[in-house]
């Protein structure tokens, strides 16, 4: 038998293996219930560039409820925002096996809109 946790890994490893072959920065996305969080990694993987998330202090006081859309295109501008402090233009996109849906793809409509290319 499969569950659901094992089948998003798989697809989160697959994905990640890919980029890794690309050698390029990774744009990298994690949502619970609660709060959704993304980071900017470097292509080794072993350095975190840049990260935004609903607990951050200047987020809280701008978001009541850090599980919901409009959390998560505030967190899509300001990861394009702190990336381009970084000198990040380009980034893969790394939706850690999640679908491309709701939250997760307000995100990444709020990075694009707000500059940052994948």
């Amino acid at each position: 038998m499969f569950n659901r946790k094992e089948a998003r890994l798989r697809r989160a490893r697959k994905t990640r293996a890919k980029i890794a072959e690309l050698k390029a920065v990774r744009l990298c996305v994690n949502r619970t219930n609660c709060h959704i969080y993304a980071q900017i990694i470097s292509p080794c993987g072993g350095k975190v560039l840049a990260s935004a998330s609903t607990l951050d202090k200047d987020v809280r006081t701008n978001v009541a409820n850090g599980g919901n859309k409009a959390a998560a295109t505030t967190i899509g501008k300001l990861i394009a925002e702190r990336a381009k402090a970084a000198g990040i233009e380009q980034v893969a996109f790394d939706r850690s096996g999640l679908q491309y849906h709701g939250r997760v793809q307000a995100l990444a409509e709020a990075a694009r809109e707000a500059g940052l290319k994948f």
